[in-house]
């Protein structure tokens, strides 16, 4: 039975985000931030994202939310920003198909665990939990480094 165009595309689609998650090398583009308290907001790409190779984690979000007691005062600790290679990165396949992803890096204060749920074509929610501030939830997609 032959397959149509669109279905060759898409069979690409799933195979090129499957050998980036594989790889452990891809970058998440965030395009919508969801904050736990307040509305959605929107990010205007391609300026924030999550770049993570086999060896390192970079990270340049944003963050909207409620800061703890704990939390640093120093406005240059504004936002999801640190680069890392000390990190654990954990990818199981999901139930209807894409990928759940747990990066966990090991030497951040604030950041405890970043969940992606990536979709087989390519469109991602990585979800940031941490140990001062509210969580927040971001809303974009896959691409090449």
């Amino acid at each position: 039975m032959a397959q149509t165009a669109s279905q060759t595309k898409k069979a690409a689609q799933v195979a090129a985000v499957k050998d980036k998650i594989e790889g452990q090398t891809f970058t998440f583009g965030a395009d919508y931030a969801y904050p736990l308290r307040g509305g959605q907001r929107y990010l205007n790409p391609p300026y924030y994202d999550l770049r993570l190779t086999k060896d390192s984690v970079i990270a340049f979000l944003p963050y909207f939310g409620q800061v703890q007691m704990e939390a640093s005062l120093n406005p240059d600790d504004n936002g999801i920003m640190f680069k890392t290679v000390k990190f654990t990165y954990k990818s199981e396949p999901a139930k209807k198909g894409g990928w759940h992803i747990v990066i966990t890096p090991t030497d951040q204060k604030y950041i405890s665990k970043m969940m992606l749920d990536v979709y087989s074509n390519g469109n991602a929610e990585l979800q940031v939990m941490s140990n001062f501030r509210d969580g927040i939830r971001f809303q974009g997609e896959i691409n090449t480094l």
